[in-house]
């Protein structure tokens, strides 16, 4: 049977597009690959072998540090970190490299010495009137600092953050909100963690009221975490896993918060559940910086 151009022309398509896939599908992966997949011995290798390649880049710099993290390397990891903020070239480089070591500070629950980092990188954005990032920056410190117990630094921080966001020239009334919504998030957890449950209480219904305007509606999947911590830290386990079963479970935070639930419940086998996912979190983010070092204990 005689065939037309239209068949063979099938075929050599069909023949490229196998060899496409079969290439992709035979391709290493990368360090930022195997890092994802949890694969941290070897993701560790090759960013080893980056930083002699390419010695003046940040990125494998920064990835040793990460991997060494996630390793419970920390002095280490601290090194290379160290190292991508003294080559990196740009300041938006510079202000990623110091954050990355703040987070890295942030795996020991230092954040005195996360401070510093912090600090450098607050003020590199003011200097250039980026005030959203500086704000940013400045809540993110909070984080570092109430998570590592140190409540009154945590509040002179998310005040500044707060205070910061502000000043955004032109601010319209939907970032404003944005910034009102996350001081009274982060007043209402520093309450409870100082044991005023009913303060804490006051700010929930404030944030809520803040939300209710619908100006930032990306900002709702943040509720169910505030009234789950709330709940937990004023030993309301049931109301805290209701609320905390909304919360963005894939957080590792909220998967180590979920864990401690279900441990003051009793429920030994669901802690362990979320412990173990808190614990293979390969994240190297404020969340993580808490939640797989706390978790990583508590499997042991």
């Amino acid at each position: 049977m005689k065939r037309g151009h239209g068949f063979y022309r099938y075929v050599a398509v069909r023949f490229l597009l196998s060899s496409l896939a079969f290439s992709f599908q035979d391709r290493p992966l990368t360090a930022p690959e195997l890092l994802r997949q949890g694969r941290l011995d070897e993701a560790l290798a090759i960013f080893r072998q980056d930083t002699e390649i390419a010695p003046r880049s940040v990125a494998p710099w920064n990835g040793v540090g990460v991997v060494l993290d996630l390793q419970g390397h920390y002095a280490e990891a601290r090194q290379y970190f160290a190292r991508a903020i003294k080559v990196a070239v740009t300041s938006q480089e510079k202000v990623a490299a110091l954050r990355a070591m703040a987070v890295a500070w942030g795996f020991t629950g230092d954040c005195k010495n996360a401070e510093k980092y912090e600090t450098n990188a607050f003020q590199a954005y003011l200097a250039s009137g980026d005030y959203p990032n500086a704000g940013e920056v400045a809540n993110e410190m909070g984080r570092l600092c109430i998570d590592a117990g140190d409540f009154d630094r945590s509040r002179e921080w998310y005040s500044r953050g707060h205070d910061t966001g502000l000043d955004e020239p032109n601010i319209t009334p939907a970032r404003r909100d944005l910034w009102n919504f996350r001081w009274a998030h982060a007043q209402a957890r520093l309450a409870v963690r100082r044991g005023r449950i009913q303060e804490a209480q006051k700010y929930v219904a404030a944030a809520k009221a803040i939300l209710d305007k619908g100006t930032n509606p990306e900002q709702q999947e943040y509720f169910p975490y505030l009234a789950g911590y709330v709940a937990f830290y004023s030993g309301d386990y049931p109301e805290a896993l209701r609320t905390l079963k909304e919360a963005a479970i894939a957080d590792p935070f909220i998967q180590c918060l979920t864990a401690q639930v279900y441990e003051k419940m009793g429920d030994t086998a669901n802690a362990q559940i979320y412990y173990r996912r808190a614990a293979s979190t390969t994240n190297h983010s404020v969340p993580a910086a808490y939640a797989r070092p706390f978790a990583t204990k508590k499997l042991k």
